[in-house]
């Protein structure tokens, strides 16, 4: 049976109808940022979730937030290592000293694509 009100197909399964639904099976590869932004989608976006997982949409839709973030973070590491003087000199010279200014680093990044990406 095809409704029209809605475009969606529907199989008698004893006493009811229910809709012909098809997962888009697209690649998952993305990774910490897109779990995240599902775990956010989920708790507090769950309109938008449900939205997203029955229009086959999610998947898509985590690979590119995931991708968005990813480059964000690199990008703004290597503009905070320029801007701090965080150098492959230092990392030869004090490597621990090297290390610990990238984790700090790394962590204000993800910590900023969190806040602009993800958590939208």
């Amino acid at each position: 049976m095809y409704d029209e009100s809605n475009g969606l197909n529907y199989t008698l399964h004893g006493d009811y109808y229910l809709p012909d639904l098809v997962v888009n099976e697209e690649k998952l590869i993305y990774g910490k940022y897109g779990m995240l932004r599902k775990r956010f989608l989920k708790k507090h976006r769950p309109a938008r979730y449900q939205y997203l997982l029955m229009t086959g949409e999610l998947t898509a839709h985590l690979n590119q937030v995931a991708q968005e973030a990813r480059e964000q973070v690199e990008t703004m590491m290597k503009q905070m290592a320029e801007k701090q003087g965080v150098t492959e000199m230092l990392k030869m010279q004090d490597q621990m000293k090297w290390v610990g200014l990238m984790n700090n680093i790394k962590a204000c990044a993800e910590e900023i694509a969190l806040k602009e990406i993800i958590y939208l």
